[in-house]
């Protein structure tokens, strides 16, 4: 029978492995991953897990297990030290200054724009462009009707 010593070096082992496997919030996991510009394409490789568990474990779906948890634990905690979560109680941090606000320049109506001819479609920038009037047949494809048959040449 094993001594009370070793037991509880054993249970001491476990706590130990326990508190270095904790893992932040699902969000937090997200937002150091991002601070670091990490993709979840890296952190996949790196951990050979597949594609989508890293998306599931940053939206709190699943949670990683052992080893993969220690693992991933190791990473996160190194993360949290390099990119600490702003204080819960700081101000947040001052946004870009806008720049100098420029003077509303008044507005002039709008000119009258001339029509154009009847067929014709022109814009800035653009030639006039003539288009075919509505009621002329458009060419047909295959050069001129033959009527030597009964059933060529017949529009339908």
């Amino acid at each position: 029978m094993p001594a009370e010593d070793e037991l509880f070096s054993a249970v001491d082992a476990l706590l130990e492995q326990v508190a270095q496997d904790e893992l932040p919030a699902p969000a937090e996991r997200k937002r150091l991953r991002e601070a670091a510009g990490l993709s979840q394409a890296g952190i996949v490789k790196a951990l050979d897990i597949r594609w989508a568990a890293v998306g599931d474990w940053e939206s709190g779906k699943t949670e990683p297990r052992q080893p993969k948890r220690a693992a991933y634990a190791r990473l996160l905690k190194d993360l949290a030290a390099r990119f600490p979560a702003p204080a819960a109680g700081s101000a947040p941090t001052a946004p870009e200054p806008s720049p100098p606000a420029q003077p509303t320049p008044t507005r002039t109506p709008p000119r009258a724009r001339a029509i154009p001819p009847s067929g014709v479609r022109s814009g800035p920038g653009r030639p006039p462009h003539r288009t075919r009037p509505s009621d002329s047949p458009r060419p047909r494809r295959g050069g001129p009707v033959r009527t030597d048959h009964p059933h060529r040449g017949a529009r339908t």
